[in-house]
């Protein structure tokens, strides 16, 4: 499968960025790759209930600091900063009041996999466990998200889709 992953060239305080997302990607492969190697049977299941906290907790702090958490126009004002939109090389950011939809053309977890030589479907497991991040996110808010490509798998972008919950 080809890999579609190219850093354009942004501001160096958007590259530390980049770097220190790379980081953490890293250490959430290598503490997958031990945990692996430890035998521990429900490691996927361990990572996704941690980083699904994580974006609860992300997603509750975004909720309290919107006037009206159900206009998805407030959400997309919140999430993801200017500095997050240049890091992911995203898309303008299209919302309305009942969704949002987000593309992003670079991802620095998917570098820092590449860097380790990690294989497509280790490669594409991780990048799920991490968008359980967006996913808690979606739960506190109370919406529903819709990834439908992403960068990992060999799409050109990462897309996601925030929606109210039918």
């Amino acid at each position: 499968m080809s890999y579609n992953n190219v850093a354009n060239q942004v501001a160096k305080d958007i590259q530390v960025n980049r770097n220190q997302i790379e980081v953490r990607a890293t250490w959430l492969a290598l503490i997958y790759d031990e945990m692996l190697r430890a035998g521990i049977k429900n490691t996927e299941e361990i990572l996704r209930k941690a980083i699904t906290r994580y974006g609860t907790i992300k997603g509750e702090k975004i909720k309290n600091a919107c006037a009206d958490p159900q206009d998805m126009r407030q959400f997309a004002d919140k999430t993801p900063s200017k500095t997050g939109q240049a890091t992911f090389n995203m898309d303008p950011v299209s919302s309305g009041y009942d969704d949002v939809h987000l593309s992003f053309k670079y991802c620095p977890l998917c570098e820092a996999w590449d860097k380790l030589g990690l294989d497509e479907q280790t490669r594409a497991t991780l990048c799920d466990i991490a968008m359980d991040g967006d996913r808690g996110i979606a739960k506190a808010m109370g919406f529903e998200l819709d990834i439908a490509d992403t960068i990992a798998d060999g799409a050109a972008a990462c897309k996601l889709h925030y929606r109210k919950n039918k």
